[in-house]
């Protein structure tokens, strides 16, 4: 991440907290504290009312921005929610983007509104089975592949830990039997296959379109599942 990026990251993470310390700041953009402390004088010279109180941390004078736009406590809370889901059910790539996305949204709220969303944030736990373990990296470059029709290279472990590469063109993805699972034309096979999400190790962009002229749509294809969940 650039400095510039770097910046307006800090920035709009200060508007999503009342108050946030140097070290939260330091942990969240991987920078050490003497960086923080360097970036925080370098938003102060571009304007930004930016203060201090010990030992909150950091906060922006309040009124500094405009809302572009507006949320209610409700809508707030729903993605709030959201959060817990996307945390649990998808994958880190995903929980990444969503996090930024909220972190936007948070960034507008009025400050009682934060302190209400705070403190709803440490009482809402989603409680899910050890078998869940979304510990992979591909939901988001999957969705760029199939919303772009591009043909991806992925590197597959089968039930039996056998390694595979398979050229394939990504139609959709399924969350079923508690897992993701990509729905591809696999040019190897030549035919579709389901592979479970949590067995690609490596996925690579290799910016080519699909070759093949006419694909099944997903909700054909949701009917060949071998379970209805």
């Amino acid at each position: 991440m650039n400095r510039i990026d770097r910046l307006f990251g800090i920035l709009l993470l200060l508007q999503t907290k009342k108050y946030i310390s140097a070290e939260k700041i330091s942990e969240q953009f991987q920078i050490s504290t003497r960086t923080v402390y360097r970036d925080i004088k370098a938003l102060l010279e571009q304007g930004v009312p930016i203060s201090f109180e010990q030992p909150k941390g950091y906060y922006i004078v309040q009124g500094y921005f405009l809302p572009p736009v507006s949320f209610n406590s409700e809508e707030a809370n729903a993605l709030l929610i959201m959060e817990r889901l996307v945390a649990g059910f998808t994958d880190q790539s995903i929980t990444t983007h969503y996090n930024t996305a909220l972190n936007k949204v948070k960034a507008v709220l009025k400050h009682s509104q934060k302190e209400k969303l705070e403190f709803l944030n440490n009482n809402i736990k989603l409680q899910l089975p050890e078998s869940i373990k979304n510990e992979f990296d591909h939901l988001s470059p999957l969705q760029n592949a199939i919303s772009a029709q591009s043909i991806i290279e992925i590197a597959y472990a089968n039930y039996n830990a056998e390694g595979s590469k398979r050229e394939v063109e990504p139609i959709g993805l399924i969350f079923y039997a508690f897992n993701w699972h990509l729905i591809a034309w696999c040019h190897l096979r030549n035919e579709y296959r389901d592979f479970r999400v949590s067995r690609i190790i490596h996925v690579k962009t290799l910016d080519l379109p699909f070759r093949k002229t006419a694909h099944i749509s997903l909700n054909e294809y949701i009917k060949l599942l071998p379970v209805n969940y």
